[in-house]
């Protein structure tokens, strides 16, 4: 039985911490979400659309658009590319949010990005209209905010937070980035 939109309260939703399994998460909730009919959108702060991306291929089986506004970490291009790219892409994330358009939305990545501390990114990307974008989203919209180190005004401005741990990693073994499982 489906829900409409107008009886839909959107929720804001963080993951974070140092663990393994903040995007999985987040494409769980889209997978779920592309089941009960929501339209769902995501947008990718710090990978770059040179790559291709496993989940990218299947949300594009799924008719889901998965768009990649970064350029690669933060240690392969300089300040400026980086900066640039977040100036162009945070304006694209944000219109798709207040478009009313989608049920779902994911920034994947956005706390990795706003936490940058290598070059300024505030005048690019400015927390304040992150936290506004929380307050002032359609009412239906639901929001999925994901990486690293996010801000206490991000987290306390969401309906829900799980921070995910890493108890062991294979990483700590030496195996480095698996096909199928980190890309």
């Amino acid at each position: 039985m489906g829900r409409s939109r107008e009886n839909q309260r959107g929720l804001t939703l963080v993951y974070t911490g140092d663990g393994k399994g903040k995007t999985t998460s987040a494409l769980g909730l889209a997978l779920r979400g592309i089941g009960r009919g929501f339209n769902v959108k995501i947008f990718q702060f710090i990978k770059s659309p040179e790559r291709s991306y496993g989940e990218q291929i299947a949300l594009k089986k799924l008719g889901v658009e998965m768009v990649q506004l970064g350029i690669g970490f933060t240690w392969t291009k300089t300040p400026e590319e980086h900066r640039e790219a977040l100036r162009t892409g945070w304006p694209r994330a944000k219109e798709a949010v207040m478009s009313g358009e989608y049920d779902l939305v994911i920034l994947d990545e956005l706390n990795n990005a706003l936490a940058i501390s290598s070059f300024p990114v505030d005048d690019v990307l400015p927390l304040a209209e992150v936290l506004e974008l929380i307050q002032s989203r359609p009412k239906h919209v639901h929001l999925v905010i994901t990486g690293r180190n996010a801000k206490d005004e991000v987290k306390a401005a969401a309906d829900l937070v799980s921070v995910v741990e890493a108890e062991k990693h294979y990483y700590n073994e030496g195996i480095p980035a698996v096909y199928g499982i980190e890309f």
